[in-house]
């Protein structure tokens, strides 16, 4: 799955990566991006960035550290004035989403 991109500041390649370095503990070595838990990223004026996320379960027992260290992280991007952090469960996440890079990662290929 592609993340859907609608970037009026010309920042979400930063965003991106960022979000690249986060993880899920118990899924490492392979990012949330990797995984495909990130939806959307959309910037918007006033240096406004949202980031439309799921978790792999809704029980995650890590869900507030990831979508704390989403927010914290965004906030930080040069460009960037407010970041704020939706979780989605629709669609569900699934094995699916994940890149062929992380599934080779985890093992699933």
């Amino acid at each position: 799955m592609s993340i859907i991109i609608i970037d009026h500041l010309n920042i979400a390649p930063k965003i991106q990566e960022v979000l690249e370095s986060i993880y899920d503990p118990e899924l490492k070595p392979a990012n949330i991006v990797d995984l495909g838990l990130v939806y959307e990223i959309i910037t918007k004026e006033g240096g406004i960035a949202k980031i439309v996320m799921t978790l792999t379960a809704p029980g995650c027992p890590v869900a507030g550290e990831i979508m704390d260290e989403v927010q914290r992280k965004v906030a930080a991007v040069e460009g960037v004035n407010e970041a704020l952090v939706e979780l989605t469960f629709d669609p569900p996440w699934n094995r699916d989403m994940m890149s062929e890079e992380a599934k080779l990662e985890l093992g699933f290929l």
